[in-house]
């Protein structure tokens, strides 16, 4: 491969990852949990803000922890990716993004206030799944 089509090929893959993001997050703000799980591989790290505090080692076990966060965003908390960072690799990526997270009181009462978010991603067969997430909020 060339070094443009190197080049052409990492634009593609962080393009691909960005979709696959924002699909993400607008499942999590429709509470859709199938479009939360799409994309992800089936040994996901990850690291919440809420308990299990020591984090969860799989698929099956994210699927537990967004029901309460979805009832959470029915009570009209908002859930809205407003930078997106993407570094890709051959067959592996890493993205970052700030989440306005929360309800309409929540942000008001404190506006720059913003989740954070961190993704280790990993190419399967040809595909770009998300195999790490973090996410946090600071802590004063």
């Amino acid at each position: 491969m060339s070094p443009t089509q190197v080049s052409a090929a990492v634009v593609d893959d962080e393009a691909r990852i960005r979709v696959l993001i924002a699909r993400w997050a607008q499942s999590v703000h429709r509470g859709d949990i199938d479009g939360v799980l799409a994309g992800h591989a089936e040994r996901l790290a990850m690291y919440n803000v809420a308990p299990p505090y020591e984090g969860i080692r799989s698929r099956a076990a994210y699927r537990v922890i967004w029901p309460p966060l979805f009832a959470w965003q029915a009570l009209g908390a908002r859930f809205d990716i407003e930078s997106l960072d993407v570094t890709a690799g051959t067959d592996v990526a890493y993205a970052h993004a700030l989440v306005r997270c929360g309800t309409p009181q929540e942000l008001a009462e404190r506006p720059e206030l913003r989740l954070r978010l961190t993704f280790g991603l990993v190419k399967e067969r040809g595909e770009w799944v998300i195999a790490h997430e973090h996410h946090s909020f600071p802590h004063d």
